[in-house]
């Protein structure tokens, strides 16, 4: 069977490619190289109890050394037993990189990959960060702007539903908002005391894809409102927040158009060197390890930043001896991720009679006030944001001050501390050529497949905005009003560690120094798109899965258009 289109990966992307092109009449597959997970179904913890997860639901030191090397490079805080089901590691799943610059590449090996554990924080780009490359000379121009993906934000705000505030602001602009979580006492007397001492510097709540104003198409897929248990790492059996099995694959089944298959590892793709095109997408059954082929009209990577360029370096022929549509040798280039590794902690005075009520999901948001022009004293290009919070001390927090039993712990279960506030950096990562991904020239996955090999590592202009990073984090504390800050900065912390990958396959008006053109088609393949993170030709400061939805909405669009016009 030849199918209308192919979509490698069911992830964020790979869920709205699905949706877009069954909706437009195209018989689509999705292959998966995970699992069957089912929406509400048993591999979701969210209405499980502390005491009915294994280990507490604390992960055993032991387990790092069976493979989840990105416990200990995160974190080990960051991981839990409730979720852990949901990320691949590393002993099944190899990768490589130099000794001496480590990598985290943070994968979810299942049907909707990512978009069951992503952060869930959706900020547009503004006009600023298409122009970024342009205007300081590093990295190629933008192929689009602002004004090219807008109706497209709109499309997939609509649809995920995306709670948040209008704010007007240049630098992020606003969207199609749900009503907005609501700001601590604390978050707010520091904003207000922002807009007074800082009025350049905005302090607002985060925009975040959970919903809190289900429309009717919403609850027509099954999808309800947030309830603020903060329990969406686990899987959301409401639907309440965005992923590919509570919204855009039932959207896409609904149609009828929709065939799924799990457990099919994409080896590579299949070229047609007389036509120039791609005919089908080479897979081994992870199970069975049974090699075959799909073959469609068109093909959509959606497997993600490093994955997709993984297989298009791995379809090398003879018309394509650097890998699929690499004539421009930027493929596997310039990979990305947010800067991070910098921030500051403070105590916020007073309001001791009051306390937080329920577990909000999102953050607040400080956007990057350099979008407009650097400040004095800069020794960086781009700039940065911060996301973070406030919250008070936990009863009986700190085991060193913690009494056994009787009267003391009585008092100390009825105590709270102050107020406290963080803020964490997210910088722009200027595009460099040798931050690269290559495919190893010995070592091989269980399935012969080339390891993805990532030599990437932070340069002198990250590390100056890390540093700089710093003392504005706490510039902004003490400015709002906070005392005791504490600033902190890493200048160590491993490329991938914001599981914020980008670049390797990037957009540009150029095929000579470019995969994509604007519309995220390859510029020597008509029929191959590629709309996951691969794409982007900088980072910005704002999480990036907002703007993968909004692409890869609007290169569906295009690919149905230039299908049935003939062109491909």
């Amino acid at each position: 069977m030849e199918w209308d289109a192919i979509v490698v990966g069911s992830g964020i992307t790979g869920g709205w490619a699905a949706k877009e092109l069954c909706e437009k009449g195209l018989k689509t597959l999705v292959i998966e190289r995970g699992r069957n997970v089912e929406h509400a179904g048993p591999e979701y913890t969210d209405f499980q109890a502390p005491w009915e997860i294994e280990f507490r639901n604390l992960v055993p030191e032991s387990y790092a050394g069976n493979g989840w090397q990105y416990l200990k490079d995160k974190g080990d805080w960051i991981y839990k037993m409730q979720h852990l089901q949901f990320f691949a590691d590393t002993r099944t799943y190899p990768f490589s990189h130099p000794e001496d610059r480590p990598f985290i590449w943070t994968r979810g090996y299942q049907l909707g990959g990512r978009s069951l554990t992503w952060y869930r924080q959706s900020y547009r780009w503004s006009e600023a960060d298409f122009t970024a490359n342009l205007r300081d000379g590093h990295g190629v121009d933008w192929p689009i702007r602002y004004a090219d993906l807008a109706p497209w934000y709109d499309h997939v705000e609509r649809f995920a539903g995306i709670s948040g505030s209008l704010e007007g602001l240049e630098e992020l602009p606003d969207g199609i908002f749900q009503p907005p979580f609501e700001m601590n006492c604390a978050e707010k007397q520091v904003s207000r005391t922002l807009k007074r001492t800082m009025p350049g510097v905005h302090m607002i709540i985060g925009r975040t894809a959970n919903m809190t104003q289900p429309t009717a198409e919403h609850e027509a897929l099954g999808r309800g409102r947030c309830q603020a248990r903060m329990h969406c790492s686990r899987g959301c059996s409401y639907g309440a927040y965005f992923s590919s099995l509570s919204a855009t694959l039932p959207a896409a089944h609904n149609t009828g158009n929709l065939t799924v298959l799990t457990d099919q590892i994409a080896h590579s793709l299949e070229h047609d060197p007389a036509t120039g095109r791609v005919t089908g997408v080479r897979v081994i059954d992870a199970n069975t390890m049974t090699a075959s082929t799909h073959r469609g009209r068109m093909v959509f990577l959606c497997a993600s930043t490093i994955a997709s360029a993984q297989i298009m370096l791995n379809s090398r022929s003879e018309a394509h001896p650097r890998g699929l549509a690499n004539g421009s040798d930027a493929l596997g280039r310039y990979v990305m991720d947010h800067v991070g590794g910098a921030g500051a902690s403070g105590r916020v005075p007073g309001m001791l009679d009051r306390y937080e009520f329920g577990r909000r999901p999102n953050d607040i948001y400080v956007p990057n006030y350099r979008t407009r022009a650097q400040k004095p004293g800069d020794t960086f290009l781009r700039g940065f944001g911060f996301q973070g919070g406030a919250g008070r001390g936990r009863p009986l927090a700190g085991a060193g001050q913690r009494p056994g039993m009787g009267a003391g712990a009585k008092q100390a279960a009825l105590t709270h501390g102050a107020w406290h506030m963080h803020l964490t950096v997210f910088g722009e990562m200027l595009p460099h050529p040798d931050n690269r991904l290559t495919l190893h020239p010995s070592k091989k996955d269980r399935w012969g497949i080339p390891l993805a090999h990532l030599d990437c590592t932070l340069r002198d202009n990250e590390k100056a905005m890390i540093a700089r990073a710093r003392d504005e984090a706490a510039d902004i504390l003490r400015a709002g009003g906070c005392e005791d800050v504490s600033p902190y900065a890493r200048f160590d912390t491993p490329v991938g560690a914001k599981t914020h990958e980008m670049g390797t396959a990037r957009m540009g008006r150029d095929p000579a120094s470019s995969v994509l053109n604007g519309w995220n088609q390859a510029h020597e393949v008509p029929n191959l798109f590629v709309t996951d993170g691969a794409c982007m030709a900088s980072t910005g400061t704002q999480n990036p899965s907002l703007t993968y939805m909004a692409l890869t909405a609007r290169a569906a669009n295009r690919a149905v258009g230039l299908l049935k016009d003939g062109v491909i």
